[in-house]
């Protein structure tokens, strides 16, 4: 599991090789999600409001950036940092 990103306390990561559709997991305090890329929803956990609403509007801004970590997870390649949410 690989750190893309950290904001306002919320992790990102991707697994390298993991299964599909594309996905990547947020963590915050004790709470876990997973959030599908492309349809922008949480596929499973919890998060709560405030910071799932934070977790959606990044990915909204780096979809192209997390499908392109997504490509070279397949690949077992190093992932690429992405920007906080700012």
């Amino acid at each position: 599991m690989s750190e893309i990103s950290l904001f306002y306390g919320i992790r990102v990561t991707m697994n390298w090789n993991d299964h599909n559709p594309p996905h990547f997991y947020v963590e915050y305090g004790n709470y876990k999600a997973s959030v599908l890329i492309q349809e922008g929803i949480i596929s499973a956990g919890y998060l709560p409001k405030r910071q799932l609403k934070l977790v959606l509007a990044w990915a909204e801004i780096h979809n192209d950036e997390l499908m392109q970590n997504w490509e070279l997870s397949k690949d077992n390649k190093p992932l690429n940092r992405i920007n906080p949410l700012i």
